[in-house]
């Protein structure tokens, strides 16, 4: 498997996140009828291009947010209390979410692979949020907007619904 260039995502991201910040901003408002299909196709065609293995960026520079069903399953997981758990590996950030008290992440391993894949936090298996019935809210959230130095995908994603329906806005 090829190895994903990140930095070259991360400087395009950086070179394009006012424009696509703006774009992102047009979109919030005008909230376009029939945007799920257009997210799903962006979605298909973001992952032609990207494989998040050859990457992992999201673990190597940011942190899920656990919730307390998440903590108790993985605890079980690695025999834990969820006091133990939370101790070893989590600590309680300015905003009140849990989450993990280093990156890169303690889970990923060197093959960039999630140790813990089938039990890993919620906010990990929805990474990197596309599909979702809350498109919009993640939009004037700006999660999305937030992301795109972090995560190659949601660059080309962003860039992918820009194309599909800039002329629309």
């Amino acid at each position: 498997m090829e190895k994903l260039d990140v930095q070259k995502y991360k400087r395009r991201a950086y070179r394009k996140k006012k424009d696509l910040g703006k774009f992102l901003k047009k979109l919030a408002k005008a909230k376009p009828r029939g945007i799920l299909k257009t997210v799903a196709a962006a979605d298909k065609a973001t992952w032609e291009e990207i494989n998040c293995i050859s990457c992992a960026n999201c673990c190597k520079t940011m942190t899920p947010t656990y919730t307390k069903k998440d903590i108790n399953r993985i605890s079980k997981h690695f025999k834990m209390t969820y006091q133990q758990f939370y101790d070893k590996w989590l600590k309680t950030d300015e905003n009140k979410d849990i989450v993990n008290q280093t990156t890169p992440c303690q889970f990923l391993d060197k093959k960039n692979m999630c140790t813990i894949y089938s039990i890993r936090p919620d906010d990990c298996a929805g990474f990197p949020h596309f599909i979702r019935r809350d498109f919009m809210y993640q939009v004037e959230e700006k999660t999305y907007l937030n992301n795109l130095h972090h995560c190659p995908a949601t660059l080309v994603f962003v860039e992918n619904i820009k194309k599909a329906i800039e002329a629309d806005l």
